[in-house]
């Protein structure tokens, strides 16, 4: 039997360790060469693990949930072996070549072949342990016989089953803890899940953020009409040129750099009791995605059209909605543009994307009446907000960083002639 490992890919140099999301195969079935055998999370990204070479699996170390490290071995794969071998054969093979190593069989129940209601989905294992079950106490309904969030829910109405327990649980699972019934709560139900690896790093540095920096934000106003004007007059050619739309948020990237060029302190960052001057321009764009806010950089603003900008952000909404972004789309960033506007914001503190030193906040635009030589007037207006870190810059740098991107805004033949 030749047999190779499945090894958890290389994380990047920020990220310690991952958790397996989901497999996608089970022991004993076939896989082909870059099939994508499971879903692992980072606190940045979620990757997809290729199977290495052709075979049946014949061993998985690792469940669902499991929390791993890189170059961790967390499946095996009989290249070999034919698509027919059955799950029960396949996995009596490795148990008896590993005789020696027990615990790493039983540290996988997903290997063992145990019935369909021995895996429990990490939400619901949680649940269960607060209950006092196990996964072999409720039968499952999900993929493969899991058990599920609301299998776990449930199982408080009625006693566990007095069938005997799986030949692998432990006798201090079948305690009986006599928890207080969902029913109870009548219409207030509750839900308790556990934050995803993303969620819990976005909270942490976003304390972080708050603990370390002397943030302090400065706001100002937009007429956003030229820049509506000129979208207006250009946007079907500029489409019909280069495939797509032309949306506001490449004015925003354009003028920030603009501003970041004239006070380059807003692009710099605190290492220790050093301040770093950063000759590059990678803008993050805060993106909403089904597992939390991601911050993929637009490398080089500086150098990139406004319509490759706009195609570049079109990519990493795309990727985002997937769950497509590389960990290469989300590391470093000199400064960061949030669009609350989007959802309908109107103001908001945005908070810094440490090492950065300062955020743009840009917001919904609506008509509003405001004077302009002595007459009231009806304009577009939109409310900027800048965060930036009070430690290394000064009030005078951020409000006129602030007003540059306005007046770019204001007259945007500024961003073409480079004033």
């Amino acid at each position: 039997m030749a047999q190779i490992e499945v090894k958890v890919p290389q994380l990047s140099e920020s990220v310690a360790e991952a958790t397996l999301l989901s497999w996608h195969k089970k022991v004993g079935e076939a896989v082909t060469r870059d099939e994508n055998m499971i879903d692992i999370e980072t606190d940045k990204v979620v990757l997809e693990l290729p199977a290495p070479s052709a075979g049946v699996i014949v061993q998985l170390l690792k469940g669902d949930g499991a929390t791993v490290v890189a170059d961790e071995v967390i499946a095996i794969i009989d290249t070999e072996a034919g698509a027919q071998v059955s799950p029960i054969a396949v996995t009596a093979a490795p148990a008896a070549a590993a005789a020696p190593a027990p615990a790493a069989a039983a540290a996988a129940p997903a290997a063992t072949g145990g019935s369909k209601g021995d895996v429990a989905m990490p939400a619901a294992a949680k649940i269960l342990s607060e209950k006092g079950l196990s996964a072999g106490d409720v039968s499952g309904s999900g993929k493969d016989g899991r058990v599920t969030k609301g299998d776990a829910l449930g199982a408080s109405a009625k006693p566990p089953a007095a069938a005997p327990a799986p030949a692998a649980a432990k006798p201090a699972l079948q305690k009986v803890a006599a928890p207080s019934s969902p029913a109870s709560l009548g219409d207030r139900p509750e839900e308790r899940v556990p934050m995803s690896r993303l969620r819990a790093r976005i909270a942490e540095r976003l304390l972080d953020s708050q603990a370390t920096n002397a943030i302090l934000t400065t706001f100002n106003e937009v007429n956003m009409k030229p820049v509506m004007d000129l979208r207006n007059k250009y946007k079907d050619k500029f489409e019909k040129e280069h495939g797509v739309k032309l949306g506001f948020m490449s004015f925003f990237v354009k003028a920030a750099v603009a501003a970041l060029k004239k006070y380059p302190i807003i692009n710099a960052s605190v290492d220790g009791n050093d301040i770093v001057y950063h000759g590059y321009f990678d803008i993050g764009i805060a993106v909403g995605s089904p597992r939390g806010l991601v911050v993929p950089i637009l490398r080089n603003a500086d150098q990139m059209s406004i319509a490759e900008i706009e195609k570049k952000i079109g990519e990493f909404g795309a990727k985002a909605k997937e769950g497509k972004l590389t960990l290469d789309d989300l590391t470093g960033g000199t400064f960061s543009i949030s669009n609350g506007g989007t959802f309908g914001s109107m103001l908001s503190t945005p908070i810094i994307n440490p090492p950065q030193s300062a955020i743009l906040g840009v917001h919904a635009t609506k008509d509003r009446a405001v004077v302009e030589n002595g007459e009231i007037v009806i304009r577009p207006m939109n409310y900027l907000a800048m965060s930036y870190d009070h430690r290394i810059i000064d009030g005078r740098e951020a409000v006129l960083g602030l007003v540059a991107m306005k007046e770019a805004l204001e007259d945007p033949a500024r961003l073409l002639l480079d004033l």
